[in-house]
């Protein structure tokens, strides 16, 4: 079997390669991996040195807007992950065109090269944001889309767009749809590397508004797991949700990331809240812990500590990032 997983090189989508070569997927065992990534300020080559020197493994940079790039990458292609995105609201509320071009733009062009490819099957990975804002519940899959900030209008237009392909030419998609994911190689400029990155330098962390918005938080590594599930069993044109089972509020998050460095709430600066942020998110896991047998396995505790464990001793990882 041979897998193209765009944004391979991102923290989700490396980790799911770094899996995959590692043989933790049985579905995925002994799979060749094409990586297709632009290596944008959030793509990190580095982010694939331990399974660099596998034979298994492909390496193409390139943009998913780009036909001939992808055209060349999906050949002989079986499976395609789609993880590349822009994904970080404030950037989408500061300039929403470059999230319009990637995520909508250049989802039609991997689809289209898919169908051309005779693809066997195309997951599309998204995020519960667009949903919009839920008070009271979870949302299940067929609720309808009301994303409320350019990013998660974006990637609700791809969903859209997948989900057509399927109706449309009977390509074989399925869409998965996260919550807040949380783990080693993330980019400092999200929530949870933000605030150790900077507790560990001696700085302040900035919390939103309130403080009150709530989150429900999955570790990277159940998220990959759901994926692995969906992309070897899920029904085609079918939408399942991967959710951590740990809401917390923001204050509730800053609190235990305090505590996990030691440090107290002197370092926390409250700043105007982000406009339009949604209030709460909370997905139903029902359908795919049913069909799929997934459930998630890295309780909140355990992943958040061993996730702050390895920005303390990956500071050659992430200085840099955060010094650019």
């Amino acid at each position: 079997m041979r897998v193209l997983v765009t944004g391979g090189a991102g923290f989700i989508g490396s980790h799911f390669v770094r899996q995959t070569l590692g043989d933790a997927y049985a579905e995925l065992a002994g799979a060749e991996v094409v990586v297709l990534d632009k290596l944008t300020y959030a793509g990190n080559q580095a982010n694939l040195d331990p399974v660099a020197d596998s034979p298994r493994l492909r390496f193409v940079r390139g943009d998913i807007c780009d036909a001939g790039v992808v055209t060349d990458a999906m050949r002989g292609v079986d499976l395609v992950v789609h993880f590349a995105a822009e994904s970080h609201v404030d950037r989408s509320i500061a300039g929403s065109a470059d999230f319009v071009l990637t995520n909508v733009a250049g989802t039609q062009t991997l689809l289209q090269a898919a169908l051309e490819a005779g693809v066997g099957r195309f997951v599309h990975v998204s995020t519960d944001e667009v949903y919009g804002s839920i008070e009271a519940g979870s949302w299940p899959e067929d609720h309808p889309v009301q994303p409320n900030s350019p990013y998660s209008a974006s990637k609700a237009s791809s969903d859209l767009l997948a989900r057509s392909f399927h109706r449309t030419y009977d390509l074989d998609v399925c869409i998965t749809r996260c919550s807040n994911n949380y783990g080693p190689y993330q980019f400092p400029e999200k929530v949870v590397p933000l605030f150790v990155t900077n507790l560990l330098d001696g700085k302040q962390v900035p919390l939103y508004g309130d403080g009150l918005n709530v989150r429900d938080w999955l570790h990277i590594d159940d998220h990959c797991h759901g994926i692995a599930l969906v992309a070897a069993s899920g029904r085609a044109g079918e939408i399942y949700n991967i959710g951590g089972g740990t809401e917390l509020t923001n204050r509730e998050l800053t609190e235990r990331l305090l505590t996990a460095v030691g440090v107290g709430w002197e370092r926390v600066q409250p700043v105007e809240d982000r406009k339009g942020h949604d209030r709460r998110y909370s997905v139903d896991i029902s359908k795919i812990s049913t069909e799929l047998g997934y459930r998630p396995r890295i309780d909140f505790e355990t992943g958040l500590a061993d996730t702050v464990r390895w920005y303390a001793e990956n500071r050659a990882w992430w200085e840099p990032l955060k010094n650019r």
